[in-house]
């Protein structure tokens, strides 16, 4: 019988809701254990709909990382956070699985992966994307060779109008950052995973405070408050590694563009290309002629098959879970998070000061 994992929930609102604690209620080999908010009502509402019939409730989140009995614990709180508690989680012997980003900045980041090594206890970044169907597959095709080398990546992380105006999201001093942080961070994973290129050289980048100005904008989660939009609206930059190869990453929350579409990437290789916009799409040149051709994943767009496959957050959370009773390395490592991490840093640094970033840390980093 395999052991079962006592898992703590450490930040009881949308994201632990939408994804963390029912992906993690679905396996047989969890039990949801413990669950801490600062709003104590909020934890245990959690508890009473995803929780064991022992699940303990807790204000602080220093009294649920006491009990022994806590095996693995998900932190789902805002970003200015996520390193005091991952660490102090890492400290007292439990597993950590991060929200992303993985810190408010680079330094937090590499103290969390320090920590991680210290305790000897595994760390990851919910990177939820690299789980869907069509990542899964060109990871594959990448690894397989089938692109040939690739030397060009466009990570597209663009809303026309999407401002979350709820929580913190729009505060710099909590969160860090915009929609780069936010939504960015999930299409520079994919680029870099499906490169498999985690050795930054030099990034130069801009990010514009323009839209988030406006008042009574037309916005599907509501209007903001422009004195209350401390973060950038929209940001743009260009990665360029050491070996030559180049990423070009955007994000935005608003900017006024008619194609838009989150943690979607294109791949340029010598064999062949791929895109994700519409699908997953390969185009290469066979036999003298350039080809396009439409992948088409088994039970796609089939609603009866769709029901008894895992969703992106399930596969995630197994696989996570899966690699701890296992003892095998988790399938985001912190390393990669956290130079994905340096390079978004990197980003606001360039655009507040006009100039490109060399990074020569990227290249230690073992992943």
């Amino acid at each position: 019988m395999e052991k079962e994992l006592r898992v703590g929930i450490i930040g009881c609102g949308g994201i632990a809701h939408a994804k963390h604690m029912p992906s993690l209620a679905k396996l047989p080999q969890v039990s949801l254990a413990a669950f801490a908010n600062r709003t104590e009502d909020k934890a245990r509402q959690a508890a009473q709909t995803f929780g064991s019939t022992d699940a303990k409730v807790f204000s602080d989140y220093r009294r649920l990382l006491e009990d022994r009995t806590i095996d693995v614990v998900h932190v789902c709180t805002a970003n200015d956070t996520h390193a005091e508690i991952t660490i102090a989680a890492l400290e007292a012997g439990k597993h950590v699985m991060c929200e992303k980003p993985m810190a408010k900045t680079s330094a937090d980041a590499r103290r969390m992966v320090e920590a991680a090594k210290r305790s000897g206890k595994k760390l990851t970044v919910s990177y939820n994307n690299r789980y869907r169907p069509d990542s899964q597959y060109l990871y594959r095709m990448c690894r397989g060779g089938d692109l040939g080398h690739i030397y060009m990546g466009k990570a597209h992380a663009l809303r026309r109008r999407g401002v979350p105006t709820w929580g913190a999201f729009l505060d710099k001093e909590k969160q860090g950052g915009g929609p780069l942080l936010d939504i960015g961070t999930h299409s520079l994973d994919l680029a870099l995973w499906l490169m498999d290129n985690y050795k930054p050289k030099k990034v130069l980048g801009s990010a514009f405070y323009q839209l988030g100005k406006m008042a009574d904008a037309a916005n599907p989660y509501g209007s903001w408050d422009p004195s209350r939009f401390t973060v950038e609206d929209s940001a743009l930059a260009m990665i360029t590694m050491e070996n030559g190869a180049t990423v070009t990453l955007e994000a935005s929350w608003a900017l006024n563009i008619v194609r838009d579409g989150t943690a979607k990437v294109t791949l340029c290789g010598t064999d062949a290309g791929a895109d994700m916009w519409d699908g997953l799409t390969i185009n290469g040149e066979k036999y003298g002629k350039l080809y396009t051709t439409r992948i088409h994943l088994q039970n796609e767009g089939i609603p009866f098959y769709q029901t008894r496959e895992e969703s992106p957050a399930e596969l995630e959370a197994r696989l996570w879970i899966e690699a701890l009773i296992n003892g095998k390395d988790p399938v985001v490592k912190p390393e990669q998070a956290l130079i994905v991490q340096q390079i978004l840093e990197a980003i606001y640094v360039s655009a507040e000061t006009g100039e490109a970033v060399t990074l020569s840390g990227g290249s230690e980093e073992k992943v």
